[in-house]
């Protein structure tokens, strides 16, 4: 995650090297160590250290590097010339690197050769099956070619191995839900919440699952979920509010003790409450739309 202070320096190198300041070796290098999309910026600003022989000479083993960022960067632009001159100079430096081989690879992906490139990515996971890179690759190709099941088949085994990534459960959650697997974007939000317990998106997130699966006991359990979410964001989450009034609703027209928990009304009737002091201060306009909501809840007057 990109910090406020890491932010705002990037954005200072980066408007210093569009005004012709200067720099852009060292945006650059900022740009790769903070995993940040600049594409469009690192293929215009490196090709022209790149294409400078002063320049690139006092790059030392750096040059390759570079070579390798603008390569990368071009096929997300589709700069595919761009890209494959690079490739082809790793080539000639590194013959029969496996790490030049990714590159290739991945411009068989940028260009749609989508056998070719699933055959290069299999060859090179034979020689090595434990490289994240390839493995994430493979699965956004899938993605990118609409074979979910594939995608997500590929994700599993990928989890196997490495379990403790949290963005790759948390885009299969994604991938679950979009496809109405609820109990199974549960489980992987479950795994998200274990491993990271105080980031209030994964029970947030687990909370929508279980509400939509529905039963009394799942919103039940959706209620805490939405309870820990507004513990964890100190009550400004208005989503999590907002989701335990109705889980109230839902839970008083499930449950055979309908509305003679004096406590579940008081709560609910306080996040009725917090919505609408909320909604008074943010958005005045729509507090009419909340109030009619609250009311079908049978949760404002």
């Amino acid at each position: 995650m990109v910090t406020k202070a890491e932010e705002s320096q990037l954005s200072r190198l980066e408007s210093q090297v569009e005004n012709g300041g200067g720099g852009a070796w060292e945006y650059l290098c900022l740009v790769r160590k903070l995993k940040v999309r600049r594409s469009d910026k690192v293929v215009k600003h490196g090709l022209l250290i790149l294409n400078d022989r002063k320049q690139r000479s006092a790059l030392g083993p750096d040059e390759w590097t570079l070579y390798e960022q603008v390569a990368v960067a071009a096929m997300d632009c589709q700069c595919l010339d761009v890209a494959k001159e690079c490739v082809k100079a790793l080539q000639q430096k590194f013959p029969g690197s496996k790490r030049v081989g990714r590159l290739e690879a991945m411009l068989l992906e940028a260009k749609g050769a989508w056998v070719e490139a699933e055959k290069a990515y299999s060859s090179l996971l034979e020689d090595n099956p434990f490289d994240q890179v390839v493995q994430k690759r493979r699965i956004a190709m899938e993605k990118a070619r609409g074979n979910i099941s594939v995608a997500i088949d590929y994700l599993n085994k990928y989890l196997e191995i490495f379990m403790a990534d949290h963005d790759a459960w948390r885009e299969l959650a994604e991938i679950y839900i979009s496809l109405q697997m609820y109990k199974q974007a549960a489980f992987c939000y479950e795994e998200l919440i274990l491993a990271q317990p105080t980031i209030p998106l994964y029970h947030l997130a687990y909370a929508d699952v279980l509400y939509t699966l529905g039963g009394l006991e799942n919103i039940q359990a959706a209620k805490k979920y939405y309870a820990s979410t507004i513990d964890l964001t100190g009550g400004k989450n208005t989503r999590a509010i907002y989701g335990i009034c109705l889980c109230r609703s839902a839970i008083a027209n499930l449950s055979k003790t309908r509305n003679k928990d004096e406590k579940e009304s008081e709560i609910a009737s306080l996040a009725a409450q917090a919505l609408e002091k909320d909604y008074k201060y943010r958005a005045s306009d729509k507090l009419p739309l909340l109030t009619s909501a609250l009311k079908s809840l049978k949760l404002s007057s």
